[in-house]
């Protein structure tokens, strides 16, 4: 057994056993030793922001990491916005790049960088397997860290030389079940008080608080005390729809979000920051709380959040008796006519099947997807949550290959598809189960309007050619045929209602141009 087959027997002893994968000649050696594996699941990525946005799509809905496999300083470099994505999502993800045999160093050769600085900036642990005897244990720490309480990037430099010299390490046993820290009474206890203190409160949620259980007891609680229950602007995994509890998340448009908590006294934070903008705007604050607002925060990272929201509610006297408000399945009227982004959450919530899976780049476009699809089919709700454009099609790809019998639903905005199209590849190789919806509205609409918010007046020429996608425009049923995946293209309400059915009704990739 040498380095590489010992990385690979101790992400399956851990139950990793998938892999994203874009590798590179350093990396050949730990290819072929998955190769060995037939329990673990390699897919290839065309580009290495795929494979990462792909890897955190995956651990939001199987709730474990998936391995990444990336080129060296460049091939992470390319991956790092999707990273960055992830973790603000507190993804759990291990990471492994590969470096150049550590002898050959000294020659800086052309690919040689610091893949150290690189990684750091997007990872919560970063550590180098520089022998094949130290590559169990290090891949053994970056496991450890992965599947911490928060949820974190790991990512390990794997020397070409550590992979391919044997080793007489024996194969590993599994980790032991990380176990969160217990909550702390003393939060506990404040937030009670807070929360019985008869002011105008919000209770903000994140994380595994917004999964229907959770959700539950929280709305019982709200209720209880008479407080708001919200979720932040930028979730990793909410579960929504029919038999769920409707939930607002905080606006991202500023003003919206400072009407939103105008009279707010106190924020009890259950896993978030306290909200602030996304930019800063001339004449606008950062913060959208008052100033004179109290913020308590229930637990930290580390700690157990179920178990937290659960030792609230009893030191409130929440009882099982009461009863959490669940929306109940209806369906808005079809629109007809000129097909908008409203349209298209309206016929959402007509045709997306139960447990379908939303994965959210919609941007400026999809800013009232939530008002049409409270009373939807249940389903879980992936967004966008660092900010960085190029996430939708490779969290799609990810979150099909973790739960392969259930349907899932991109929402794109055409301009920010374009970062990570190559995706669609993915999804055509792996006969994913996925409808794309690229809304193409031929610009970048946000910053139109972010132009306008931050009062640098309308654009002219040059601002035009920066922001809008035309001369020659898109044309995203050739690009999805190119890369294999069945298209259609549709300009009104109820075209794009009939495609939508027929397209849920089917298996496989299927991607639908939305002309908005």
């Amino acid at each position: 057994m040498n380095g590489a087959d010992l990385l690979c027997e101790t992400l399956l002893a851990n139950d990793i056993d998938v892999c994203f994968a874009n590798p590179g000649t350093s990396e050949m050696h730990f290819v072929a030793a998955l190769d060995r594996q037939p329990k673990m699941r390699c897919i290839l990525g065309l580009f290495e922001g795929v494979v990462t946005g792909a890897a955190d799509g995956y651990a939001r809905m199987a709730d474990k990491p998936a391995a990444t496999l990336l080129h060296l300083g460049p091939g992470l470099a390319n991956g790092l916005a999707n990273l960055h994505n992830a973790r603000r999502a507190r993804t759990p993800m291990v990471n492994v790049v590969g470096d150049h045999a550590t002898y050959h160093l000294i020659h800086d050769a052309p690919l040689t960088s610091d893949i150290d600085s690189l990684a750091w900036p997007m990872s919560q642990w970063v550590g180098r397997a520089a022998t094949a005897d130290t590559v169990g244990s290090q891949t053994e720490a970056a496991i450890t860290a992965a599947r911490s309480a928060s949820g974190q990037i790991a990512t390990l430099i794997l020397h070409a030389d550590a992979a391919w010299t044997e080793t007489a390490m024996r194969k590993p046993a599994p980790l032991a079940t990380h176990v969160p820290d217990a909550p702390d009474a003393d939060r506990v206890t404040a937030a009670a008080k807070a929360l019985r203190a008869g002011k105008r409160t919000t209770i903000l949620v994140t994380g595994l608080a917004l999964r229907a259980p959770q959700l539950e007891l929280l709305d019982r609680i709200a209720t209880h005390t008479g407080a708001r229950l919200m979720a932040q602007q930028a979730n990793g995994r909410m579960q929504r729809g029919a038999g769920r509890v409707a939930l607002d998340r905080v606006p991202y448009v500023i003003e919206q979000a400072l009407a939103v908590f105008a009279d707010t006294e106190q924020v009890v934070l259950i896993g978030p920051k306290a909200p602030v903008g996304f930019f800063a705007y001339p004449g606008k604050p950062g913060s959208m709380l008052p100033e004179a607002c109290i913020c308590v925060d229930l637990v930290t990272p580390e700690q157990d959040m179920i178990v937290a929201i659960a030792a609230l509610a009893d030191e409130l006297g929440v009882t099982a008796a009461s009863v959490p408000r669940l929306a109940t399945r209806a369906r808005p009227a079809l629109t007809t006519g000129t097909l908008t982004p409203a349209a298209i959450a309206v016929a959402l919530a007509h045709h997306m099947p139960a447990n379908a899976i939303i994965c959210d780049e919609s941007v400026s476009s999809g800013r009232d997807f939530f008002r049409s699809t409270y009373c939807a089919e249940p389903h879980d709700f992936l967004q966008l949550t660092g900010g960085a454009i190029g996430l939708g099609l490779p969290l799609a790809t990810g979150a099909a290959v973790a739960c392969p019998d259930r349907k899932v639903v991109v929402l794109q905005a055409d301009g920010s598809g374009m970062y990570t199209l190559q995706a669609l590849w993915s999804h055509a190789r792996e006969q994913l189960d996925i409808v794309t919806i690229i809304f193409a509205n031929r610009r970048y609409q946000i910053l139109h309007g972010e132009l306008k918010n931050v009062g640098a007046g309308s654009p002219g020429r040059n601002a035009r050619r920066m922001l809008d996608l035309d001369n020659p425009e898109l044309d995203w049923v050739s690009l999805a045929r190119g890369m294999g995946v069945e298209a259609a293209r549709t300009d009104t309400a109820e075209g794009f209602a009939d495609v939508l059915r027929a397209a849920c009704g089917r298996k496989g990739p299927f991607l639908i141009e939305a002309m908005i």
